[in-house]
């Protein structure tokens, strides 16, 4: 196999489905909209173009199949999400679709048959944008789709169920896309870093050992507004620096931890009614906690509770907080951890072994099968969700050659 050609392949595949956006100045594609269909029929038509048998399921996930043909084989399923973040990037899931379909097509015109049957799974939806429904696409493949979802609307009103018969979609027929797990061999999946480690380490790949597990919180602070300059600061009860305090034990709970896998941010941070001169009454900040793994991350979780409550009653605020998310995490299974880190290590390369700290797809398909995941590097100092989203074609030809070392791994 040519890894320059693939390469060039995969990048420019992923540059012609970039064409297709729902904003007309940045990369958008949100489920089951005029841009996401489009994308929907390219794979359909590159996967066919492989050889492959294709389907699109009740959910909308494009299903390319390649068959070993033999009696009672076991299958392979691999793939990413083709739905987009706004203003996205041009790799972040489509990489983990493109690159299989092209392996396929070389495996088909070769006439080579791996001892399994492969599935090239591209699917609908992972991000959430448009009804805040993440892993849809791969939650009804493993039985835990949320049949609830099916009754959210869009920010236009539109109800998840009359978009999906408006696409002609089954939603009544989610419920029979479970795969049977005696059936499959496992899922593996290929996604950019998402982060600079690759870059700085000058390494092209890695091996995920772990989809970090989250821990999503919505925090309050309430004190007393009163006027910036008649309150002494002694006598405040201010809950934006008590909200801030608070910030600042989950950074030092996180910079303890000698594992280096935990990870705590505070995305939102907002002063209510807040004025340039009023003491701020009331503080609301969220909490994203990530590890490894669940016992780390919970642990932590309760360090940084007990500092928020300590400091809260130091300074004579209230504080109260209130689970919004909780995901487990999924480690890779180990036999195939080793088997990739020794497909990596064929070509030449070092094997680097980490930890995904992203949600990926391979999340929700691990709950019911072995998975095993491959990094890439990105490039523009690891930037991802972004339209300064890159990687090389080199990069993504190694990636291509990895894979179908792991692939001929499996079937030992």
């Amino acid at each position: 196999m040519d890894t320059a050609v693939i390469g060039q392949e995969i990048l420019a595949t992923c540059e012609r489905l970039a064409r297709h956006s729902d904003d007309t100045d940045a990369l958008t594609v949100a489920y089951l909209s005029k841009a996401h269909r489009a994308v929907a029929a390219e794979l359909r038509d590159a996967m066919e173009a492989a050889g492959m048998t294709v389907t699109v399921d009740a959910i909308g996930n494009v299903v390319g199949r390649l068959a070993c043909g033999r009696p009672g084989a076991h299958t392979l399923a691999t793939g990413s999400h083709f739905d987009t973040v706004r203003n996205g990037g041009r790799f972040d899931g489509r990489l983990g679709i493109v690159l299989p379909i092209a392996l396929a097509r070389h495996l088909h015109e070769r006439g080579e048959t791996l001892p399994f049957d492969l599935e090239v799974i591209a699917f609908a939806e992972e991000e959430g944008l448009r009804f805040a429904s993440t892993f849809l696409g791969s939650s009804g493949l493993v039985g835990r789709f949320d049949a609830s979802v099916l009754e959210r609307t869009d920010a236009a009103g539109v109800r998840m169920r009359d978009a999906m018969l408006a696409a002609g979609l089954d939603p009544d027929g989610i419920g029979a896309l479970r795969r049977d797990p005696a059936r499959m061999l496992g899922y593996y999946e290929v996604h950019i870093e998402q982060g600079p480690v690759l870059l700085e380490a000058g390494e092209p790949l890695a091996v995920v050992t772990s989809i970090a597990g989250g821990l999503r919180y919505q925090c309050t602070v309430t004190g007393v507004a009163g006027h910036a300059g008649t309150v002494p600061m002694a006598m405040r009860h201010d809950a934006g620096t008590a909200a801030a305090e608070m910030v600042l034990a989950l950074e030092s709970c996180c910079l303890a931890d000698a594992s280096g896998t935990l990870v705590g941010t505070a995305g939102r941070f907002e002063v209510v009614r807040g004025a340039t001169n009023v003491i701020p009454g009331e503080c609301r900040f969220t909490i994203d906690l990530r590890a490894a793994h669940d016992g780390l991350r919970d642990r932590a979780f309760d360090e940084v509770l007990a500092a928020c409550r300590a400091i809260a009653e130091r300074r004579g605020v209230r504080f109260a907080c209130e689970r919004t998310m909780q995901v487990p995490a999924t480690p890779c299974t180990p036999a195939w951890v080793d088997a990739l880190a020794d497909a990596v290590a064929s070509l030449g390369l070092p094997a680097r072994r980490m930890l995904s700290g992203a949600g990926h797809d391979a999340m929700m398909m691990g709950r019911e099968m072995p998975v095993a995941m491959l990094f890439v590097r990105c490039g523009n100092g690891g930037v991802s969700h972004s339209p300064l989203e890159t990687m090389t074609a080199g990069d993504a030809g190694l990636a291509a050659a990895a894979t179908l070392a792991f692939w001929r791994r499996l079937a030992h």
